[in-house]
């Protein structure tokens, strides 16, 4: 399984913001979605602030692969759904950490519920 480099987690975790475009059925990619990233130890996550509704997570989950790009960090990736609740306190933290000057009306839908339950580790491929 490919990995992250240092460089590469440095550089996404650094920038405020990630494009994320899903692959459609027929392999092409969907146009890029700007998200918000957040780095726990050496993995990335995004989440839909829309939880599991939200269009692009939506995509996401139909085929499970897609690009990335942050940070001037360029990548295929897989989404990986992480459904272990014991992660939220540590993500919701890295959430609140990062984009705390946005306030509340932004951050606070990131750490909610829905959003928790619509959380994917990027995995490079």
């Amino acid at each position: 399984m490919t990995t992250w480099t240092d460089d590469e987690l440095s550089r996404i975790a650094a920038a405020d913001e990630l494009e994320i475009a899903p692959l459609r059925g027929d392999g092409t990619l969907r146009r890029p979605t700007t998200i918000w990233v957040v780095r726990h130890d050496d993995d990335l996550y995004v989440r839909s602030y829309k939880g599991r509704r939200g269009h692009w997570f939506r995509a996401a989950q139909a085929r499970h692969e897609g690009h990335i790009s942050s940070g001037g960090v360029d990548r295929d990736v897989s989404f990986v759904e992480e459904t272990d609740p014991s992660l939220h306190p540590a993500l919701d933290d890295a959430y609140r950490t990062k984009y705390h000057r946005y306030g509340g009306t932004y951050v606070d839908p990131m750490v909610a519920p829905d959003a928790q339950a619509a959380t994917l580790r990027l995995v490079p491929r």
